[in-house]
């Protein structure tokens, strides 16, 4: 989950370290440093645990030499804990040769014990020291960095991202990666190295992706990319669609408030170019309608937020597509031997398209001969590149942990997959025009929502600041919503909050249920579903006859809820599908603003960090 970052060129390497770390504080905020090759040739190192804002405060204090070499990492500690020691980079041969990691080396312990018994001390308890002391050994007997790292990269087991100078070589940095990610940008008299573009996007927007592994060596002039064998590979070129700014908060108190504003653009640019006279046409999946129509099963695998989406999307899929749909952990998926073949599709989610689990479970599908097909928000993700298509959700960067716009969008994207697939395989019932025109104008009504209902959400936020639970209940698509919801609140507000699925309360969680107990209800449209209505209003009679504070999430005009409900959000009309896209943006709207009115950090939760990349 680290970020890392490398350049290469003719400005101040520090500078456009520390700028590009900042842009991947997101993906981990236990530690930070930075290490440098000088004008003489010597290389300077700074690490230290906390933000990144303790290590510049301490190169203000403590300035390295210039230089234009150097490589950077921002930590999400896994082997030993946030401390200044166990902080990269890393050094090795007498301090000569610095290299930093993303990801876990599942074999350090036994590579650990053969460097130990060769008389290597070591520093820190990390297994990324490990890295670096066999390159360093390994670089000491050939002269040769790239080949020293070759062998290296081949004796280690898990998944890593491995970037690494050394002073003998000024002007280069070599890296690798396996199931953990790495790109390239590509500058004029200068490159980069990033774990994802953000690290580079303020200074090029041209870039390459790397494949699994493969090594690449970058100098100011040129870039080389060769499989762990030493065979030149051609890498994948792209450019980024969005600039720095996107990135920034641009005046907004936190990421996660400026993502909330943006979830109708976010929807609005998952969903343009891909409606063609009044139906969905994904341009992506042109030619895949043979596969569409040979498919006897989906299963939507993904983790956290993501699954929630997944959850979501299943019931638009198998109402507009007709066809089975299981939705799946991705980290429970491929250890249970599950029953799946040609005819499978497998639709995995991941906003960083790294997701660990999920790339797993990905290939595990392609090992067994199922089609794989990925919904992503970043370009040149792994994900993207080992399936068989992709339907990206344009939803821009997304640099808050909690996850928000992406999640509206992921949303919107499954909802154009199921309409897309159900146009194909001929499923769509009659009235499905609405849903296509629907989806055009919920951006506007996600506006309509956040203007209206704002300030009167997060003023019940600031009311309950001192709440130490928040049940979430919902039914049919609001289920999903409801755990989403209680998810949210559980990241940034560290409370306690459990989303149910409605129908469930008088099988247990009505035990829960004490005088003031505060639970949100999604309320399901009595236009669309009018016998599944009438049972959530039935829900909140029970709850709130045993002293619940029900706060009901519910479309305009719904007056059945009015005498049962302590608090009414209203969000606007839609169809059944969609009311989702509309139901939880009061609920992102509810954790960010409780957690504002307890003073915590809504953009860098505790223990937290946004790409999960090991399992």
């Amino acid at each position: 989950m680290c970020g890392i970052v490398g350049y290469v060129g003719s400005r101040p390497s520090q500078d456009i370290l520390l700028s590009g770390l900042a842009r991947l504080e997101y993906r981990g905020y236990d530690s930070a440093g930075i290490a440098v090759i000088d004008g003489d040739g010597d290389l300077g190192m700074r690490k230290k645990a906390g933000k990144l804002a303790v290590l510049r405060d301490d190169l203000d204090a403590h300035p390295l030499a210039a230089g234009t070499t150097g490589i950077g990492h921002t930590r999400w500690a896994t082997h030993g804990g946030p401390t200044d020691v166990n902080a990269h980079p890393h050094l090795a041969d007498d301090d000569k040769l610095a290299l930093i990691h993303n990801g876990i080396i599942e074999n350090f312990a036994a590579l650990r014990a053969e460097l130990e018994a060769e008389g290597v001390t070591f520093r820190s308890e990390t297994d990324t020291e490990v890295a670096a002391a066999l390159l360093g050994r390994e670089y000491r007997r050939t002269g040769d960095l790239e080949g020293a790292f070759r062998a290296v990269v081949n004796r280690l087991e898990g998944a890593f991202t491995l970037l690494a100078m050394h002073e003998d070589h000024p002007g280069v940095v070599v890296g690798a990666r396996r199931n953990s990610p790495l790109v390239i940008g590509l500058g004029k008299g200068e490159n980069f190295l990033g774990s994802d573009v953000a690290a580079f996007v303020e200074h090029t927007r041209n870039a390459l992706a790397i494949g699994q592994d493969q090594m690449v060596t970058i100098t100011p002039d040129a870039v080389t990319v060769t499989d762990f064998e030493g065979n030149a590979v051609e890498a994948e070129p792209f450019e980024v669609s969005w600039d720095a700014a996107a990135a920034e908060k641009g005046g907004w108190p936190s990421f996660m408030a400026k993502e909330v504003s943006e979830e109708p653009e976010a929807v609005a640019n998952t969903v343009r170019g891909r409606v063609q006279d009044g139906a969905v046409v994904i341009p992506e999946l042109d030619g895949l309608d043979e596969l569409f129509r040979d498919i006897d099963r989906v299963i939507i695998t993904a983790c956290g937020t993501a699954f929630y989406a997944g959850m979501v999307g299943k019931y638009a899929l198998e109402a507009w597509a007709r066809v089975p749909v299981d939705v799946e952990l991705a980290h429970e998926f491929r250890y249970r031997d599950p029953v799946i073949g040609a005819r499978t599709l497998i639709v995995s989610i991941s906003q960083s398209g790294e997701t660990m689990d999920t790339l797993m479970a990905v290939k595990y599908a392609a090992e067994q001969g199922a089609r794989t097909l990925s919904i992503c928000n970043t370009q040149g993700a792994t994900i993207p590149r080992e399936s068989d298509a992709v339907v990206y959700t344009h939803a821009g960067p997304e640099v808050a942990v909690a996850s928000t716009k992406a999640f509206v969008a992921q949303i919107t994207a499954l909802l154009l997959l199921g309409l897309h697939v159900g146009r194909v395989r001929e499923t769509l019932p009659a009235d499905a025009s609405d849903d296509v025109t629907g989806l055009e104008a919920l951006p506007e009504k996600i506006a309509q929502l956040l203007d209206e209902e704002q300030e009167h959400v997060e003023q019940l936020a600031s009311w309950m600041a001192d709440t130490r639970s928040v049940l979430f209940l919902g039914r049919n698509v609001g289920y999903p919503i409801a755990m989403e919801g209680a998810l949210k609140l559980k990241e940034i507000s560290y409370i306690h909050a459990e989303g149910f699925a409605a129908g469930e309360l008088k099988h247990g969680p009505i035990a829960l249920i004490e005088p003031g107990q505060p639970v949100f209800v999604i309320v399901p449209s009595p236009r669309h579903s009018a016998l599944v209505h009438s049972k959530v209003v039935s829900n909140i009679q029970e709850i709130r006859a045993r002293g619940a504070r029900v706060i009901a999430v519910a479309e305009e005009g719904d007056a059945a809820v009015l005498p049962f409900a302590d608090e009414v959000i209203r969000i606007p009309l839609a169809g059944p599908f969609l009311e989702p896209v509309l139901a939880v943006v009061p609920l992102h709207l509810f954790a960010m603003g409780l957690a504002n009115a307890k003073g915590l950090d809504v953009d860098q939760p505790r223990n937290l960090a946004k790409s999960v990349t090991v399992e």
